[in-house]
Parts: structure tokens; C-alpha cells; sequence
């Protein structure tokens, strides 16, 4: 309840914002420039994935999400994969978008994040509603666990059904992509055992391979694949897009990414992260 009054509060928020002329967010593209939402739709019409990078705790992230999945779907034949779904709960993704079971028994047996009901089970619902496929495309978060403890060597023990739910071995992975460097290079990491601050990338590695393999799996012919994921895990090409291009280098991708600035009238630019940048205002307001 407390979740879905924050939510609700900050919507109000933001129509309060647009009349005075203030704006929640402002988009732009790699290159800097503000761009309109139209232009977003647009080029998006022409991918084969887009790969929607928001903030877990952001409501403004997840309202365009929405909206955006919506408006596309207007356009396009879609797929919808998701980031807070994990592989070995496909089944009961299945039978709840089937309305084999209900919601109450959907939350007993899959482990949706806090935030599912306010922030995932609106584009799950949409999809419910249109008859849209959904791909719970991540890695079951306990084999993540294993390949930290022991690198993705310690995969090697599943039996095949756990396999299914991973994406096949042997894992592609380059230690130098900036994004994995930086997550060994982290205060609190440089205080772990060298083996883990090591593994510390692939275990985000098989996330994001995982994640690619099934979007493709999941991906139709002339459909298009919204995957809804953390920024960090498709900022600056890496992560997810590298994964989706090393399995599929024709595939047409566009990313977005999603930012917090002191004052969203003016762009901060470190570097060219994504096709498409959502900058929010800090200031907004945060659903947990």
C-alpha cells in the first residue's frame, strides 16, 4: 500500500511539474542533442530489440516504460522480456498469462521482486490482455551466486534441467569490457578474496549472456523484443547488447538509458552510454 500511494503521489507530482513548465525528465540522444519521444518511437520501429535500461526504485522509468510498451504495440508485433523474471519461473509466467492461475497464486510461486504489483505487473498485465509472449529471461540469481563463488566452472555440476535455464557453455566473456572492469575496481570490492573480486563480473556475466540467449530464443520473425533491465546491465553497449551481437551481429538494437541529474535543462554527458537518454531530475521521488 505504502509502494502504490508513493507512486501515486509522484504521477501527481510530475502533472503538477508539467503545468507550472517544469519538466520530470528530458530526452536525449547519444549524441547529446534533446530529442522528442516521437523520435524514440520512430527509430524503435525499426529494431529487432530494444533494450529499455531503467532505475529498479524510479517511477518516472517504469510510467515511460509503460507507455512506451504501449504505444509500440500500436506499431509492431512485440515480445516483452524481463530482467526481474527468472528462467525457472517461465512456467507459471506462462500459466498466469494463460489465466491458469491466478495473481495470489502467481506471487506464492515465483519470486517476484517488492516492487512487482506497482512497477512489472502493469507491462505483465498488458501483455496479459493482448495475448503478448513474455520471456522471463533471467538466470535463476543462485547459479549467479555459484559462478561468483566459483567462477562458471562451478556451473559444470548442474543437472540438465538447471542447464535449460542458463545460457549454453561455454560462456563468452571478455574481462576488459569497461563495465566489468569497473566492478573489480569498486571501494567495497577491493577488500574480498582475489578469487571473488575476480568471479564479481561473471556472475554478472552470466546474467547478461543469459539474458541475451533468451531474448533471442523468445525473439519471433518481425516481432520486437522491449526487455526491461537495470541500466548498468546495457549502458555504453556493453553487457546485454555485447552479449545479443557476439550471438546474433546482424541484429538490429536500440538501448536506452536512464540518468539522474541535479537539473534535467541541462545535459551531463560523460559518454555516449545509449541510443536514447532519459534524464531524470534527482530530486524525484523513489518508490522503496
Amino acid at each position: 500500500m505504502k509502494t502504490f500511494l508513493t507512486t501515486l503521489l509522484t504521477i501527481l507530482l510530475v502533472f503538477n511539474m508539467q503545468a507550472q513548465g517544469k519538466s520530470a525528465y528530458k530526452l536525449y540522444n547519444a549524441k547529446g542533442r534533446k530529442t522528442s519521444y516521437k523520435k524514440l518511437l520512430k527509430e524503435a520501429s525499426k529494431a529487432d530489440v530494444v533494450l529499455f535500461g531503467e532505475f529498479h526504485n524510479n517511477p518516472i522509468s517504469h510510467w515511460l516504460q509503460y507507455e512506451f510498451t504501449k504505444d509500440m504495440g500500436e506499431k509492431r508485433k512485440l515480445v516483452l522480456g524481463f530482467e526481474m523474471i527468472e528462467q525457472d519461473n517461465q512456467k507459471e509466467l506462462n500459466e498466469y498469462l494463460k489465466g491458469e492461475i491466478d495473481q495470489k497464486a502467481f506471487d506464492t510461486v515465483a519470486r517476484l521482486w517488492n516492487n512487482y504489483k506497482t512497477d512489472y505487473k502493469p507491462l505483465i498485465d498488458y501483455a496479459k490482455d493482448h495475448k503478448i509472449k513474455v520471456c522471463a529471461c533471467n538466470v535463476p540469481r543462485r547459479y549467479a551466486s555459484k559462478v561468483f563463488k566459483g567462477g562458471f566452472e562451478a556451473l559444470d555440476a548442474l543437472d540438465q534441467e538447471e542447464k535449460t535455464w542458463i545460457a549454453p557453455s561455454p560462456i563468452p566473456y571478455d574481462a576488459e569490457l569497461p563495465g566489468y572492469v569497473a566492478m573489480t575496481d569498486m571501494e567495497h570490492m577491493k577488500h574480498m578474496p582475489k578469487k571473488m573480486m575476480q568471479n564479481m563480473p561473471k556472475a554478472q556475466a552470466i546474467k547478461d549472456a543469459t539474458m541475451a540467449h533468451f531474448i533471442l530464443k523468445y525473439l519471433g520473425n518481425k516481432q520486437l523484443m522491449i526487455h526491461y533491465n537495470g541500466t548498468y546491465h546495457s549502458n555504453n553497449y556493453e553487457g546485454i547488447y555485447w552479449y545479443l551481437k557476439k550471438y546474433r551481429p546482424n541484429l538490429k538494437i536500440l538501448t536506452i538509458s536512464t540518468e539522474s541529474v541535479p537539473d534535467v535543462r541541462k545535459f551531463v554527458k560523460d559518454n555516449a552510454k545509449a541510443d536514447f537518454i532519459i534524464q531524470i531530475d534527482e530530486n524525484m521521488t523513489t518508490t522503496y
